[in-house]
């Protein structure tokens, strides 16, 4: 596995990094994945591919230093704030089922799981149900993709595929400010659907979560 050690960018910085290591993947054939984990300075809210951006409160956003990118995958919209974010990329054909979105997503994400329970935090995947729903924050929703702890959502994950290459990205959730979220999304946010890592052990500091999965 190829590893991209943890660094803070701005939105545009991150998704243009994402982007720019799976055409790096596709273009020299790489056969092993690349694991890349980063942060966001300033805060910043990404938008899935297709999403409408309509719910934004621009100038609410732009008084509170708060970014606004879109992303290459999928999915509804998130705060980037208080979390690491990592990334994924891997030829289809490294996986097992790589051709099968949802396994796809499990399988990546139990590099996700092994490096969580060296912390003593234990995830299973979430609701395998479609969801439909009006909400745009993407952690009131549990899929098939996420990750949650004591049936919480902890991590959002989303893929987009390119030329026989993955790249799935996702959203560790340290500690969030539910009142800033509230206003941002313009809905309420029900703490009773996602959970934080500061929640669960709140002696486990974001240096930890990056020592482990820098350790592989």
């Amino acid at each position: 596995m190829k590893f991209i050690p943890y660094e803070v960018r701005t939105g545009k910085e991150n998704m243009q990094i994402d982007s720019d290591l799976l055409d790096f993947a596709i273009e020299n054939n790489l056969e092993e994945p690349i694991f890349r984990l980063y942060g966001w300075s300033p805060a910043c809210v990404s938008l899935g591919r297709n999403q409408q951006d309509n719910f934004l409160d621009i100038e609410f956003l732009k008084q509170n230093n708060i970014d606004i990118v879109r992303r290459l995958t999928g999915g509804r919209a998130l705060l980037h704030d208080k979390e690491l974010t990592y990334s994924y990329i891997c030829p289809v054909s490294y996986l097992k089922n790589g051709e099968n979105v949802v396994d796809s997503y499990k399988e990546i994400s139990e590099f996700l799981i092994d490096r969580l329970e060296k912390l003593g935090i234990y995830t299973e995947f979430g609701a395998q149900k479609a969801v439909r729903t009006k909400f745009d924050f993407c952690m009131l929703i549990s899929t098939g993709a996420d990750l949650c702890c004591n049936g919480k959502k902890l991590i959002g994950s989303a893929q987009c595929r390119k030329n026989g290459y993955i790249l799935q990205h996702g959203s560790i959730l340290y500690d969030y400010d539910r009142n800033l979220l509230q206003k941002i999304f313009k809905e309420k946010v029900d703490t009773n659907s996602i959970i934080s890592i500061k929640e669960i052990n709140s002696d486990i500091q974001i240096s930890d979560l990056i020592k482990v999965f820098s350790e592989y």
